[in-house]
C-alpha cells in the first residue's frame, strides 16, 4: 500500500485513482464516468462565503446511503457530555494511560479526559486519549459531531479514509474532517512507505499506539492570521499534505460506526465505504509534520505570548478569542538576554490542556511524561516547578537549543471540565501541587 500526498493547506484538489474517473467540465453529469456514483460531501452550509466554503465531490462505486439502519451501541469511555461533578480550580496532571492488555482497536480505545462547550451548539472541544493494539479490520467509522485532530505519541497509525491514505507517527498530526469515513490500522499492518518518521526519542512500536485527540465541535481548524509577523512563519501552507485518491473495492459483512449526537451508533454494510475512485474539492483529511513549524521568538529580551506557537486555530464568534488553539513547543533556540527563559508564572483567560509527545518540557522536567497531560483551567495559577525556576534563574544565558522535545497545548476560551473517570483514575497525580510548594521567599527590600 503506497501513501501518496498532495501539498497545500485548504487547496482545491482534483485526484483520481483510475484514469477517466473524474468528469470533465461538470460535477454531476447524467451518467458519471466508469459507472460511478457522484456524491457531494459538504463541510459547511451551502451558502457560506466562497473563501470559507468547504465541499468535495466524490465519485464512488456505491453511494453512502447504502447501509442498514443504525442502532445505538456502547460508548465505552468516549463522552460528549460533562459528568455531574464539581469542577475544581486546582491544577491537574495525569500519568500516561496504560496500553490495554485485551485486543482493542482505535475506536474502542478512546477515553475522554475532559471536555467543554456543547456539540449541539457546535461550540467547544472534547479531549481524549486513544490506546490501541490492533487494527479496525472490517469496522469503519465517521464522526458527525466534530472534526478530529489526532496527535500520536506512541506508535504509527495508518489512517485509511474514503479520500485516501494517511500515515502519522510521533511528531506529526492528522486531521479528519467531520463526516469522513475511515478506519485505523497499526502502521505495520497498513503500509511500509512512511515519509514522516518518528524521532529516535519517541517510544512505542508499530503494533501498539497511544496518543491524543482533540474533538473539535466548533469552527474548522484553520491557519492563524500572522498579523505583524507578516507573510511568512509558523506553519507554512505548503507543508500540509492531503492524500491522493485511493479506494477499496471490498464486499462482505462489515460494520459502520457513527458518532452522532454524542453517542455511538452502528449498522451493517455489505461493502467497504472507502470506495471513492476519484474526488475534487477542498474538504479532505490532511497531515502535518510538526517539526516543519517555523518557530518565532525574541532575539533581544523577554519573550512573546505563547500564541506565537499556534499551528491551527478554531475561531469563535469573538475575534481573537479561540474556540480552540492548537499550539506546540518544539525544538528551538533560546537567545533572549537577561530573561527568565521558561514560561513565566501566569493566570490565563484561556484554559489549557497540555500533552507531551516526546522528550522533556522545559518548565516541568519531572513528572510531566510523554502520553500524560496537565490541565490548568481559567485563572488557575501555574508555571515552572521549583527545580525549573532555580535552574532558569541561575543559568548562564548563552544561546541554548532545546532539542529532542515536542509538547503541545489545546487552549480554549471555555472552562475545560474533567470527566469522572479522569478525576478517579489512578493516573491522576494527587500530589501535583507539591511541585510549587518549595518555592522560597526571596524578597529583600
Amino acid at each position: 500500500m503506497d501513501f501518496k500526498y498532495q501539498t497545500g493547506f485548504g487547496n482545491e484538489f482534483a485526484t483520481e485513482a483510475v484514469e477517466g474517473a473524474l468528469p470533465v467540465g461538470q460535477n454531476s453529469p447524467q451518467k458519471a464516468p466508469l459507472g460511478l456514483y457522484a456524491e457531494q460531501l459538504s463541510g459547511t452550509a451551502f451558502t457560506v462565503p466562497r473563501a470559507g466554503n468547504k465541499r468535495t465531490w466524490t465519485y464512488r462505486i456505491r453511494p453512502s446511503v447504502m447501509h442498514r439502519p443504525f442502532e445505538r451501541v456502547y460508548n465505552r469511555r468516549w463522552q460528549s457530555k460533562p459528568d455531574d461533578i464539581d469542577i475544581t480550580p486546582n491544577q491537574l496532571r495525569w500519568d500516561p494511560l496504560p496500553i490495554p492488555e485485551e485486543p482493542t482497536d482505535f475506536i474502542d480505545g478512546i477515553t475522554t479526559i475532559a471536555l467543554n462547550g456543547d456539540l449541539f451548539s457546535q461550540a467547544g472541544i472534547g479531549i481524549h486519549i486513544y490506546t490501541c493494539n490492533k487494527g479496525m479490520g472490517d469496522r469503519y467509522f465517521y464522526n458527525a459531531d466534530a472534526e478530529m485532530l489526532i496527535v500520536p505519541e506512541m506508535g504509527r497509525l495508518g489512517i485509511l479514509t474514503e479520500l485516501g491514505l494517511l500515515q502519522v507517527g510521533p511528531g506529526s498530526i492528522a486531521v479528519i474532517p467531520r463526516g469522513v469515513r475511515f478506519r485505523v490500522e497499526p502502521a505495520s499492518l497498513a503500509a511500509s512507505n512512511q515519509s514522516v518518521q518518528p524521532p529516535a526519542t519517541a517510544g512505542g512500536s508499530d503494533t501498539i499506539a497511544r496518543g491524543y485527540i482533540c474533538e473539535n465541535y466548533g469552527a474548522q481548524f484553520r491557519l492563524p492570521d500572522l498579523g505583524p509577523i507578516g507573510a511568512n512563519g509558523l506553519a507554512n501552507p505548503r507543508d500540509f499534505e492531503t492524500p491522493v485518491a485511493w479506494f477499496e473495492d471490498r464486499e462482505g459483512k462489515f460494520q459502520q460506526v457513527a458518532k452522532f449526537g454524542g453517542n455511538l451508533w452502528s449498522c451493517e454494510i455489505d461493502h467497504s465505504p472507502l470506495d471513492v475512485v476519484a474526488w475534487h474539492g477542498n474538504y479532505a483529511p490532511y497531515r502535518y509534520d510538526l517539526r516543519r513549524f517555523n518557530t518565532i521568538g525574541s532575539i533581544s529580551y523577554d519573550h512573546p505570548d505563547p500564541s506565537i506557537f499556534t499551528v491551527l486555530t478554531s475561531p469563535s464568534g469573538e475575534p481573537g478569542v479561540a474556540n480552540c488553539d492548537f499550539a506546540i513547543f518544539p525544538e528551538r533556540w533560546l537567545v533572549a538576554e537577561n530573561t527568565f527563559r521558561p514560561p513565566w508564572y501566569h493566570r490565563n483567560y484561556m484554559s489549557e490542556y497540555m500533552g507531551l509527545v516526546y522528550g522533556q518540557y522545559d518548565a516541568k522536567e519531572e513528572g510531566f511524561l510523554p502520553g500524560g497531560g496537565s490541565l490548568h483551567n481559567q485563572m488557575s495559577a501555574h508555571g515552572p516547578d521549583l527545580d525549573a525556576f532555580e535552574k532558569a534563574s541561575n543559568a548562564d544565558l548563552k544561546p541554548q537549543k532545546l532539542e529532542g522535545t515536542m509538547a503541545f497545548m489545546f487552549e480554549s476560551r471555555y472552562i475545560i471540565r474533567p470527566t469522572r473517570f479522569a478525576m478517579e483514575t489512578s493516573q491522576l497525580q494527587h500530589e501535583y501541587s507539591e511541585v510549587w510548594q518549595g518555592l522560597k521567599k526571596n524578597f529583600r527590600p
